[in-house]
């Protein structure tokens, strides 16, 4: 596996450019995940280094993340992500031609534990959860066409299962459709940038992760 791809770090976190292919969290059943990559990298300034886990990517997705470093911060971010106060903006890629340049999506979303993956059903029941997002076309190559997402809600699966319910399945994606081949544990969904409001501040913070390396991803707008 390559190195840990870190965007930014100071005292209180570090934020990370998560590689497709590994899982976020440490595991018995993972020699390599990103936490532990992100542990080792700890060592080397401190002997017992604390990491909270702020949120999560899927296997299948890279971009940015985020690792607290204190307790404290931990539960800074746990509490500005619950109240939606941070903006994650993903861009993905797809083969099919959106029906429109930009769209606002409401759906209900169950979690089908038996396939692991999200459904879509067409009305709101006991066992459903709202799920929100937006996107918008910026761009095309011979692959596909490049959307910009932003979600409103932080579903299982929501990005994935919402636009492959408008037939706009993410290239590479199988469990939600896509007949077109791409990287081994990896599909073209990438975490591209997260913003928020210092708590206390005025001020704003944006990090963003750099798009995967391969000719997918080869476009002139970003």
């Amino acid at each position: 596996m390559s190195n840990l791809e870190i965007v930014h770090e100071n005292n209180d976190y570090i934020v990370v450019n998560k590689m497709a292919g590994l899982i976020s969290e440490k595991n018995p059943y993972e020699d390599c995940t990103i936490e532990s990559q992100t542990f080792n990298h700890l060592l080397k300034n401190k002997r017992k280094p604390y990491i909270g886990i702020i949120h999560r990517l899927d296997r299948v997705t890279s971009g940015v993340l985020i690792f607290a470093k204190k307790k404290s911060i931990l539960v800074e971010f746990n509490n500005l992500f619950s109240s939606r106060k941070v903006q994650k903006t993903y861009l993905a890629i797809v083969k099919n031609k959106p029906q429109k340049n930009k769209q606002h999506l409401i759906n209900f979303l169950v979690k089908n534990n038996l396939e692991k993956k999200a459904d879509i059903i067409q009305s709101k029941s006991k066992d459903s959860l709202e799920c929100i997002l937006s996107y918008e076309v910026i761009d095309k190559n011979d692959f596909g066409y490049l959307l910009e997402i932003k979600p409103k809600t932080g579903r299982f699966h929501q990005i994935r299962a919402q636009l492959a319910n408008i037939d706009l399945p993410i290239i590479g994606d199988k469990k939600y459709g896509s007949d077109q081949k791409y990287l081994p544990l990896s599909i073209c969904l990438h975490a591209w940038k997260l913003n928020y409001q210092v708590i206390g501040s005025k001020e704003f913070k944006t990090y963003e992760a750099p798009l995967p390396k391969n000719d997918f991803w080869n476009f002139k707008s970003v």
